[in-house]
């Protein structure tokens, strides 16, 4: 019998959740500029205590540690190089300075883990009596005037890697293994999975039959309880995660449906809702893989918050 209820979705949303990789404050919203650097370069920057920045040694490392800090405010790991321990490989970032014009030019130039330097930035000029005091305060006005032209650079970095790697997302499209969901009355759990594996080829995504070798896993979970209307309130929110296991995204949805309906086949039920997920599925993968900048409204008009 063909379906004629009436969805109300009350949200999809594509939530970026918190990448377990790595360190806080990145967990519960990276933003745009950790999306981005959520693969290497950089895993993690190491910033050098810089030995050419016409500073004594105590202010050099003062001033790694004020530039470590304003990369973080900027959501990319960084860490100075006086506490980053034995690990490898590592990119950096090395510090300098110059006269220019009778002001002190902080230089910045970003390295593999080679050692090849990938690109340059440089600072707002400064005054060389401030410079030469070592004050905290001057560092980190230093530091948070260059940090987003150094994240910027790092973000174009990453870009350029992608784009020239075949293997790349930006190059292929994902694959996917969906799971069956839980938790979901009747045969819904198989159900919505089923017609998810339908509906993500139709949107370019590669669904796979098998976890093994996929770039994200989706999985989902069904809630059901009385609603205000003596109907069922059914909540199903698909998960999505990288091949780590981080979690990339949420998209969830909200249906008031009419009594016990679903407690056999969900037959069209089922296909409404993968058709309605799917997008905000596919929108998850492509902002976590950086083809698509965050947006205020889905492509169905459906709201994403970054």
């Amino acid at each position: 019998m063909p379906c004629r209820l009436r969805f109300l979705p009350l949200a999809l949303l594509a939530l970026l959740a918190g990448c377990g990789r790595l360190p806080q404050p990145f967990a519960g919203n990276p933003g745009a500029t950790a999306l981005r650097l959520s693969q290497p370069p950089p895993a993690r920057l190491v910033v050098e205590v810089p030995d050419g920045a016409l500073l004594p040694d105590a202010a050099a490392r003062a001033f790694a540690s004020a530039m470590a800090d304003a990369m973080l405010a900027q959501e990319v790991p960084a860490v100075p190089a006086s506490a980053a321990g034995p690990r490898h490989p590592e990119w950096r970032l090395q510090m300098s300075a110059e006269v220019r014009d009778g002001r002190v030019l902080p230089l910045y130039t970003v390295q593999d883990p080679e050692g090849k330097p990938h690109g340059k930035a440089q600072g707002q000029p400064i005054d060389p009596a401030s410079w030469a005091q070592g004050a905290p305060a001057t560092f980190r006005q230093a530091a948070a005037n260059a940090a987003p032209a150094i994240a910027a650079l790092l973000t174009d970095i990453h870009t350029a890697q992608e784009h020239s790697d075949p293997n790349s997302l930006v190059n292929r499209p994902a694959r996917v293994f969906v799971q069956d969901l839980t938790g979901a009355p009747g045969d819904g759990d198989q159900s919505l999975a089923r017609q998810m594996r339908r509906e993500l080829p139709r949107l370019g995504e590669v669904v796979q039959e098998a976890p093994s070798g996929a770039d994200f896993i989706v999985a989902g979970q069904v809630r059901a309880g009385p609603s205000e209307t003596g109907g069922t309130n059914v909540e199903i929110e698909w998960v999505v995660r990288d091949s780590q296991g981080a979690e990339c995204g949420r998209v969830a949805q909200l249906h008031d449906m009419p009594l016990h309906l679903l407690d056999g086949p969900w037959a069209d039920v089922a296909v409404v809702a993968a058709q309605e997920a799917a997008g905000g599925v596919r929108d998850v993968i492509l902002r976590w893989t950086g083809s698509r900048a965050p947006t205020a409204a889905g492509q169905d008009g459906s709201k994403a918050t970054p």
